[in-house]
This record gives C-alpha cells, sequence and structure tokens, in this order.
C-alpha cells in the first residue's frame, strides 16, 4: 500500500474521498490488463489495409484515400477507466505511484473544467496531514532582499485577492502518439483543464519581500515528499523566469472553481502559471525562493521538461547540452462534443464544440476537416475571458454519404502558428504533442 493511501485530513469531504482509494489498487491491474491487450492490438492494426479497417469499424471508411499513412481511426480506439479519490468516475488512471489521470475529452465540454474531473499529475507522494494553521510560506533566495514567512490567514487577508480562468496543460500531454515511444505516463490528450483559480498574485507577495534586480528565476518546493520517502529528496521543484513570475495572472492560490483546492490538486495551497507547462505550478506549496540564476531543482536539469533546441531525427540521443526549457505551450484544440463514437443519420447536422488554447498568447481560428484534412472549414471561435484562458469553438457539420468519418480539429494562433496533422518534431521526452484532435463519427441511412 502506498504511503498516499494513508492520508487523513480533519476536513470531512476530503476524508470521505480518501477513503475511496482503497478500489483503486484493483483498477489498476484491471487498467494494465486492458493496456496489454491494446498494445498487441495496435501492432496488429500497423499492419491493417484500408479494407480491413472498414470491417474493424463496421462502416465504409469515407475519404479512405486521405487517411495519413501509418494512423489508427479514432474509432478503434479505447481506454478503460477508473475512478480516483474527488475524482468522477470516468477518468483514466496512468499510474498510482504517483497519482496520475487524465480526462477523456467528453468530460472537458464544461466552458471550465469541474474539480472533479481536472487532470492529476503527481510526482511523488502528496503530505499525509494537513495543519492549516501553521502551515506557512516561506519566501528567500540570493535575490530576494529579506527572508519572509506568510501563514494562510496573512497571505488570504494582507493581499488583495484575484481570480483568473488559467488553462494547465502536463508538458506531456499527447506522449502516447510518439514514435519510437518516450518513457513516461502514456497520455492521450485528456493531462488539461481550465480552471477559475482565485487567490494572490505571486507578485505582490514577492514585491512585499523584496526582489533585489538581479532576479532572473523563481523557483518552488511543496510539502510532497520523494516517492522514495527519503526526506532530503525533492520529487519534483521547478519554476519560471521572473517576467512570467511577475506577469498579473500568475497566483498563488487556494481556490479552484470557488472551492478549496482538491488534495490531488495541491490542497490547501500551489501556484498557477496559466499557459506554461503544468510542471511549473507547484502543489502544495511551502517555500518560493527568488533566484539570481536558472532554477536547479529538481527536474529542472538533464532532459526533464526540456526539448532538443534544435530539429532531430526520430530515436536520436541529444545532449543535454543541446537541451532547452520548456516555456509557453503549443497552440492546441480539443473537440468535446459529441463523444468520439458518435453514430447520426445521413439528413441531420451534427453539432461539434471544443476548447482551443496556446500558451501566452490567444488562438485567432480554428477549422474542423471531414475528409483527413484535404479541406477545412471554419467554426465559430470566442475571445478568452483573460490572458491564458482557453477559448471555446462551435460549428454545425453535415456529411455528404453513409459511412465512417473522423472529425478533425485545428487551432491556428494568432501569430499564425498551426496544429500540424500528424505528431510533430520527435523528442526524447515525449514532450509538445500538439497535432490535431480527432473524433470518430459513424453516417448511417
Amino acid at each position: 500500500m502506498s504511503r498516499f493511501m494513508r492520508i487523513t485530513k480533519s476536513n470531512s469531504q476530503i476524508s470521505r474521498t480518501i477513503r475511496q482509494i482503497q478500489i483503486f489498487t484493483l483498477l489498476i491491474f484491471l487498467e494494465s490488463l486492458a493496456m496489454n491487450f491494446r498494445s498487441s492490438r495496435r501492432l496488429f492494426l500497423k499492419h491493417s489495409s484500408l479494407t480491413g479497417f472498414s470491417l474493424l469499424l463496421g462502416s465504409n471508411m469515407v475519404f479512405a484515400s486521405n487517411f495519413p499513412k501509418g494512423m489508427i481511426p479514432i474509432g478503434l480506439a479505447d481506454y478503460s477507466l477508473g475512478q480516483l479519490p474527488g475524482k468522477r468516475l470516468g477518468m483514466r488512471v496512468l499510474n498510482d505511484n504517483p497519482i496520475n489521470a487524465e480526462t477523456p475529452a467528453h468530460l472537458l465540454d464544461d466552458l471550465l473544467t469541474p474539480n472533479d474531473v481536472f487532470f492529476v499529475r503527481n510526482n511523488g507522494t502528496p503530505p499525509e496531514t494537513f495543519d492549516l494553521k501553521n502551515w506557512n510560506l516561506v519566501i528567500e533566495g540570493e535575490a530576494a532582499q529579506s527572508k519572509k514567512s506568510f501563514s494562510l490567514e496573512q497571505l488570504k487577508n494582507d493581499f488583495p485577492k484575484y481570480s483568473y480562468n488559467l488553462t494547465l496543460e502536463c508538458g506531456g500531454n499527447g506522449r502516447s502518439e510518439f514514435n519510437p515511444p518516450a518513457k513516461g505516463n502514456q497520455w492521450s490528450t485528456g493531462a488539461v483543464g481550465c480552471a477559475r483559480w482565485t487567490g494572490v498574485r505571486l507578485r505582490d507577495v514577492l514585491e512585499a519581500v523584496g526582489i533585489k534586480s538581479n532576479a532572473k528565476y523563481i523557483g518552488y518546493y511543496g510539502k510532497d515528499t520523494h516517492l522514495s520517502g527519503d526526506p532530503k529528496k525533492d520529487s519534483i521543484s521547478r519554476g519560471v523566469p521572473i517576467h512570467k513570475a511577475l506577469e498579473d495572472e500568475s497566483l498563488i492560490a487556494w481556490q479552484m472553481n470557488d472551492r478549496d483546492l482538491p488534495v490531488l490538486n495541491g490542497y490547501p495551497l500551489r501556484l498557477v502559471f496559466g499557459g506554461w507547462p503544468a510542471s511549473c505550478s507547484g502543489k502544495w506549496l511551502e517555500r518560493i525562493v527568488i533566484r539570481d540564476r536558472v532554477h536547479d531543482g529538481q527536474k529542472m536539469k538533464g532532459k526533464a521538461y526540456r526539448v532538443p533546441c534544435n530539429p532531430v531525427a526520430p530515436g536520436s540521443k541529444v545532449a543535454d547540452e543541446d537541451m532547452c526549457i520548456i516555456e509557453s505551450m503549443p497552440v492546441k484544440s480539443l473537440i468535446t462534443f459529441p463523444k468520439s463514437g458518435a453514430t447520426i443519420k445521413l439528413n441531420q447536422t451534427l453539432p461539434i464544440r471544443g476548447h482551443a488554447w496556446v500558451g501566452d498568447a490567444s488562438v485567432k481560428k480554428l477549422d474542423y476537416s471531414i475528409d483527413f484534412g484535404a479541406s477545412w472549414k471554419s467554426c465559430e471561435l470566442t475571445t478568452p475571458d483573460n490572458k491564458n484562458a482557453w477559448q471555446h469553438f462551435s460549428a454545425q457539420v453535415k456529411f455528404p454519404k453513409v459511412g465512417y468519418y473522423e472529425v478533425w480539429s485545428k487551432a491556428t494562433d494568432e501569430n499564425g502558428n498551426a496544429q500540424p496533422m500528424l505528431v510533430p518534431g520527435w523528442n526524447p521526452k515525449g514532450y509538445l504533442n500538439n497535432a490535431c484532435h480527432r473524433i470518430a463519427v459513424k453516417v448511417i441511412a
């Protein structure tokens, strides 16, 4: 039994959720069996013809000649689902030590991602107890003018409070599509969410401590512990350049969608840097350091959260010094309605909707295709509620004849960067896959 299973907390709602974890190990076992089955099936499908795909799909594959070589129809994908404490039934659990789970696209259909379906990306073991009266946030570092400590009450009462809708996405979201495969959690598309975060601006707290002119970076430390249990090791300690830390939307947050943070998402205090890899947004926050250099904490070095500075051939070995830190995330979109596998009659119109986002910019347009990218049509697209919030798109889709289709979505940002149809440049850790999202649709007479 992992240490996480022994977490206790006075809050009765959280306590009830923690008890649910007793069923979790069994679900992980079942998931591993299902993954083995899916892997063997993918090997078979790799050698299937388009005719074979049509037989497996149970319907003629319309626009089959446009289908990208080497891909598998999304209509043949399946995922076994489990339940995590404090999360809705239907999350896809990838790992239990540490706990990591993603959200199927159709559960992300809300304008803001509900707390109980927000993805979970943990690197270590969350704290076992939550003594809120003695929970303090320490600010220090070489580029700090002083060292100060703030209680939760001081943070809530002594600084102006702000709320922003901010998108968080794991840098490895989409890793499962890279070939050769990259090590790590095999995320598909669900390691992303946009919630309303409430707290204080990080800038206000840093300025209360004092920022020296040589400040270059901030780093964080949380109360989660290393999986080994060694108190001298950090599970993760990352950060952001000082310019990102000082933006209005960079928060020290204690609420998510106007409720306390879920335990698995950083209760009672965390950082939120929208638009950058979610690993920058430290959870169970207890210390921030203002650095006079690039932060050198755990998972800031080597290949962690880095990609090759220049394109490399798939499977290449890349030296650590040739890897660059991931900052602003690439443009991306997700179709959240209907659920993949929808069936519709030929004379009907299919409504589609979803979200689009991009690191520190905004999305300019969203297009969809039903012929595997041979042609594209425009969707309606909203403006972002604030910087680093995702945007919503919708369209009405008509199909020319009976058969199997895939609806693909492609976002383009304000700088002209568009999602690629297929997986973008390979990298050793499988980061930044922003290939077009797709859902399966069967049209019947």
